[in-house]
């Protein structure tokens, strides 16, 4: 949009623009933010950077090394929809001011660094990116957690455990939530007022609707985008659902599992590699019409499925959400239209006429995961399979889980917990550190910061252990 710091100053001035928001995200995915009065800002402030305490920024620095840098993006400006007073806000990179290079902890430079590195091998110039980011919307929720007590209570009108003493009689049982028509869709115009915020930060939308879960699950689907323009789309895609439904008197959460019993919030990642404008999954001789190309992209996906899980389910709840029966893949198959293989390739279409279609669909990441990472992890995972020549296991088109025991022990499967996957990480990283993508300094400190997580969950008693274990 805008080319130069002073093409951006001279808008905000033309259209009485009165704050610019710079934001940045930390290594676990949390956006943070400054505000800057247009009164102070020169071209200069723009193209030096913005200073800020990287040592108060989960995974950047320590307090001995803390001064960072902010660099403004310009072309990811755009008129925030939520503030009282006219706002433009803008993704930035962060930089370091020792050397005036890009911070090889900012998740965006490692997005950056992953498409760089494909443009690097002459397999591809794109990798295309189209998130599936699930969400729930509640009335309330109420939590905490002290040595002497936890709990957590939500109230999400239309569910089963609301009838009794609120219902309306349009309830939805758990897992039958599949795009009801209002009134049972209580949401429908609440999701229509995002999609409207989505579309005014030119984010094309293709279609909302109801998930299947019965607690107010929602999906809005964005078009495809180049990776680093996708991971942002999802960071501001948060952004206005969790605010549209704060100003709707709601509360929105990005958790994997909220509800047992119930199915949890995906973030299903469509994916397809590109040159010189043309895409290189399509072959109508393939299987399900997929090139050699993307089969071996697939392999690697599969392949390395166990470390990506580190990176793709990155939460002690991610785990909640891969047990089998809830359209959550646990199983490291590949298969056309089935919803119960890890990689899916749907098979809405075909023919030569949906080449540009054609793509593979990632179903293990959720939307707890760092958009940034997840993407770039999963794309050098596919571009391993590709250098490696790897062949994907013979595609398995049938329910899955429906395999009998015997069937079922011989397939690969994701790992149950978040040591398990760190685990997985740490014995398989080399693939996420080619052409330094990823760095080792940068998987060390995600690997230890995703231990003290699950180390905090192992030390809490919870009330299901009170439920179990009081009495015995």
């Amino acid at each position: 949009m805008f080319q130069t710091p002073e093409q951006l100053l001279q808008h905000m001035h033309k259209e009485n623009i009165d704050f610019l928001d710079v934001r940045f995200v930390d290594v676990p995915g949390q956006e943070h933010h400054f505000t800057l009065p247009l009164r102070h800002l020169t071209p200069e402030v723009l193209q030096a950077g913005i200073a800020f305490d990287g040592s108060s920024v989960k995974g950047f620095r320590d307090i001995d090394k803390s001064d960072l840098l902010l660099v403004p993006e310009l072309d990811t400006a755009c008129l925030d929809p939520f503030s009282k007073h006219k706002t433009l806000m803008v993704t930035c990179h962060v930089i370091e001011p020792e050397t005036g290079l890009p911070y090889q902890r900012d998740p965006r430079t490692i997005a950056r660094n992953a498409e760089t590195y494909l443009r690097s091998t002459g397999i591809a110039d794109t990798v295309q990116f189209g998130p599936e980011v699930e969400f729930f919307v509640l009335d309330s929720v109420g939590y905490a957690v002290t040595p002497y007590s936890s709990f957590f209570e939500v109230n999400a009108p239309g569910t089963v455990w609301t009838t009794r003493t609120q219902g309306d009689g349009y309830h939805l049982p758990p897992k039958a939530g599949y795009a009801p028509l209002p009134p049972a869709d209580r949401y429908s115009d609440l999701r229509s007022d995002m999609v409207k915020h989505l579309e005014s930060l030119g984010i094309p939308i293709e279609v909302h609707q109801h998930e299947v879960a019965s607690a107010g699950q929602m999906e809005i689907n964005m078009r495809f985008a180049p990776l680093l323009t996708s991971a942002e789309q999802v960071l501001r895609y948060k952004y206005v659902v969790k605010n549209t439904a704060f100003r709707a008197g709601k509360t929105a959460t990005f958790m994997p599992k909220p509800f047992y019993g119930d199915n949890g919030s995906g973030m299903h990642c469509h994916q397809s590699l590109w040159k010189d404008g043309e895409p290189l999954f399509y072959d109508p001789e393939g299987y399900a019409e997929l090139s050699e190309l993307a089969m071996s992209y697939a392999a690697g996906l599969l392949y390395h499925g166990p470390a990506l899980s580190a990176l793709t389910n990155p939460s002690v709840n991610s785990y909640r959400r891969l047990v089998p029966g809830y359209e959550a893949p646990v199983n490291l198959v590949i298969s056309a239209g089935n919803r119960s293989a890890v990689v899916r390739i749907p098979a809405f279409y075909k023919g030569p006429q949906y080449a540009h279609d054609k793509r593979i669909e990632y179903r293990a990441p959720d939307p707890s995961a760092n958009p940034y990472l997840a993407f770039s992890a999963i794309l050098m995972a596919g571009l391993d399979g590709i250098r490696q020549g790897m062949k994907p296991p013979t595609p398995m088109d049938k329910n899955v889980y429906s395999l009998s025991a015997r069937e079922s022990r011989r397939i690969k499967t994701l790992p149950r917990t978040l040591d398990e996957a760190l685990d997985e990480l740490e014995s398989d990283d080399e693939f996420l550190r080619v052409g330094d993508v990823f760095t080792k300094d940068f998987l060390d400190t995600w690997i230890d910061l995703k231990r003290e997580e699950a180390e905090a969950f192992r030390m809490q008693t919870t009330p299901k252990e009170f439920e179990m274990y009081y009495n015995t």
